[in-house]
């Protein structure tokens, strides 16, 4: 992996690569590893602002990161995108527990 702020607190920092430069069957076992991963919005946001053809990033291979980036052509940040979807979703999770705890 390219060496950034957030990637020395990836939960792969200290993964063979690889194990994530796979086919197949192989990148859905790469990509339990982003599971919970503290840094996987800035992951996914850097391959996809960067182009990355290969490998698993932010929990998505490089076929499901094509497909984003044909249905989005216009997204010039995906980390602004990504970190802004992010916050809302969070604060939708904040207002639903609100409105069960009201309940």
């Amino acid at each position: 992996m390219t060496s950034t702020d957030w990637s020395d607190r990836g939960l792969c920092r200290t993964a063979d690569p690889d194990d994530l430069f796979v086919e197949g069957a192989a990148q859905n076992r790469a990509k339990m590893l982003c599971i919970g991963c503290p840094v996987l919005t800035e992951c996914l946001a850097y391959a996809l602002d960067h182009r990355i053809e290969h490998g698993v990033w932010g929990g998505m291979t490089e076929r499901e990161r094509r497909a984003l980036l044909r249905r989005r052509p216009t997204v010039t940040s995906w980390l602004n995108l990504l970190e802004t979807a992010r916050v809302e979703h969070e604060r939708s999770q904040d207002a639903t527990a609100v409105a069960q705890t009201a309940s």
